[in-house]
């Protein structure tokens, strides 16, 4: 019994505790003053723009997605910089679906081509598909196929974002440098066929290139894979179903819609307002206001509001009523990954589906702290049975205990840390940006 509540309780206490070093700041939504009904027009206001000036809550972040957060597109504000950021990133991504598609579904055979063919493997779902994406976004960056070098490299950095940011591990500055600098010989070389415009510096570009896509797309990736295959492995009915029509694109599809609905990728997002913002005739939101969009609460409501894994249901919901909004609103900077990520997700998930039972019995949680741990078995192998799986989820309750006070320890030192490093709000007073 202990086990079973005490991660709960740790979870508590990491909340509390980060409340009194950061503080309280932030218009809920959807909450007291903003409703359910107001979500999406808020979050697609014109004055919902501003990124990461004038929140506290942004020193964390940017503690987080160092080196260069100043460049992450995700943090940028609004204005010329931003839109040159979002021209580039949307020319490297500008490649037809098939071509997303076959480099996906070629990482993950070379992937899956380390695992033993006779015999089942106990995998971390994250770790065995990060490398997957290290290769992919180096392709689409570089114009060219990813050697094992770079791909360490990229993984090494995109690990080490991922788990502090799960309060796993502290920063490891080193693993994060080591990567810029690959990233700058190669924009000093001249063997980056797409960059930022003139005006920026090697390093900016650097920064740019690391945070947008061997930060955050090498790592959403690898997030929504894990839960999508661990998702699966824990409902064998789907899998069948899946299986059975695996090349039925639509199929597919409502598995990948279903597992970022009951798991999506996007926590809170937060919008500081450079204007007020009207509700309705009883609120209005002031400027500078700091408003923290909460996916997963609004998900939960409309006409698909429960926690159950069905991906039938989409067969007949319409998406535009069920409160689903996976990669943002459009308004708002939507995910510039948006039309390609599902694309390859489908042609993953293909790939392992063709090669390996999956099954598992770990807590699916949607920040997912296990990395997902599975086990795979290739037709013929003996698969891990009742007792293994019985074993498999006590160790995973045994474990999260653990889990949970690295995490309060470990996420207590890191927002220590980033108060007194102040990197957005020292940014902003020093470097004004209109």
């Amino acid at each position: 019994m202990t086990v079973r509540f005490l991660p709960g309780l740790l979870i508590h206490a990491r909340e509390w505790i980060f409340r009194r070093i950061n503080g309280t700041e932030g218009v809920p939504v959807p909450g007291p003053l903003v409703g359910v009904e107001h979500f999406e027009r808020i979050y697609a206001d014109a004055a919902a723009d501003g990124r990461s000036r004038g929140a506290g809550l942004s020193d964390l972040f940017w503690y987080w997605l160092a080196p260069g957060p100043q460049l992450h597109q995700e943090h940028l504000e609004p204005g010329e910089r931003y839109q040159a950021v979002a021209r580039t990133t949307r020319r490297i991504l500008a490649v037809p679906h098939q071509r997303s598609a076959d480099l996906a579904a070629a990482a993950t055979r070379r992937a899956l081509g380390r695992l033993p063919a006779d015999r089942t493997s106990l995998v971390r779902l994250r770790d065995l598909m990060m490398p997957v994406w290290a290769e992919v976004y180096h392709e689409l960056v570089f114009g060219e196929p990813c050697p094992a070098d770079a791909r360490d490299l990229i993984v090494a950095n995109a690990d080490d974002v991922v788990t502090a940011l799960k309060c796993c591990s502290l920063r490891h500055m080193d693993r994060r440098d080591r990567l810029t600098r690959h990233l700058l010989a190669r924009i000093e070389a001249g063997t980056v066929p797409v960059l930022l415009p003139p005006g920026f510096t090697a390093l900016e570009n650097a920064w740019y290139l690391q945070g947008a896509f061997f930060n955050t797309a090498v790592v959403q990736m690898s997030e929504a894979m894990a839960h999508l295959l661990l998702a699966v492995a824990q409902h064998p009915a789907v899998q069948r179903d899946l299986v059975a029509g695996l090349d039925d694109d639509a199929a597919v599809d409502r598995v990948v819609d279903e597992t970022l609905r009951v798991h999506p990728l996007f926590g809170v997002a937060h919008r500081v307002t450079s204007a007020p913002i009207r509700v309705d005739d009883r609120v209005t939101l002031p400027a500078g206001s700091v408003l923290l969009f909460n996916y997963l609460a609004y998900q939960r409501t409309g006409p698909a509001a429960d926690d159950a894994f069905d991906p039938d249901r989409w067969r007949d919901l319409d998406r535009r009523r069920a409160h689903f909004i996976p990669f943002g609103v459009t308004a708002n900077r939507a995910c510039p990954a948006r039309g390609a990520a599902p694309v390859m997700l489908r042609a993953a998930a293909r790939e392992v589906l063709r090669r390996f039972t999956l099954a598992s019995t770990v807590a699916h949680s949607r920040s997912l702290p296990s990395r997902g741990p599975c086990y795979l078995t290739p037709p013929g192998a003996v698969g891990p049975g009742r007792v293994r799986l019985s074993l498999m989820r006590h160790r995973d309750a045994v474990a999260d205990v653990g889990r949970s006070l690295v995490q309060l320890v470990l996420g207590t030192l890191m927002v220590i840390h980033a108060r007194r490093q102040r990197l957005c709000a020292t940014y902003f007073a020093e470097v004004p940006r209109p």
